[in-house]
């Protein structure tokens, strides 16, 4: 098994802080921020970073559909790690500051591809569809905080 990664980022005209909590208000803005591929989203304990217990089912394509409960930790300032306890996917938020009041919101996930050649498409295919979806995360994140 090979390992899958999908990484997309945005400059976004609002300050590290603003946009890390945001990011990591999963009781509150996070659910406004999430486009169709995402559905039966439920804050399961906590709510805000560190110790938030999140679900969500996320429709990659047509005929796939992951059934995520992450685990949401802060390993560093401006890092927000969800690790889905349902597969080996693991996506990264990282918030740094980008010039004078803006930030830099990058999205990384990687998980354990599959064999043969399913996993062939699914290394040729799958981050193209997940860069897109978190595309238009971030593309909502920055509407949301650049009010």
């Amino acid at each position: 098994m090979a390992q899958v990664e999908a990484t997309t980022e945005r400059i976004i005209a609002a300050d590290a802080e603003t946009v890390f909590d945001a990011l990591a208000d999963y009781s509150g803005t996070r659910a406004k921020l999430l486009p169709e591929h995402f559905s039966e989203y439920e804050v399961r304990e906590g709510g805000d970073g560190q110790g938030t217990l999140v679900h969500w089912k996320l429709q990659a394509t047509s005929k796939r559909v992951r059934d995520c409960l992450l685990e949401v930790s802060e390993p560093t300032d401006g890092q927000l790690v969800e690790k889905d306890r349902n597969s080996s996917m693991v996506t990264t938020w990282t918030v740094t500051p980008a010039g004078e009041g803006g930030s830099k919101a990058v999205v990384s996930t990687v998980w354990n591809g599959a064999g043969g050649i399913g996993g062939f498409f699914e290394r040729a295919f799958a981050p193209k569809g997940l860069g897109r979806i978190y595309d238009a995360v971030l593309a909502k994140l920055a509407a949301e905080v650049e009010k």
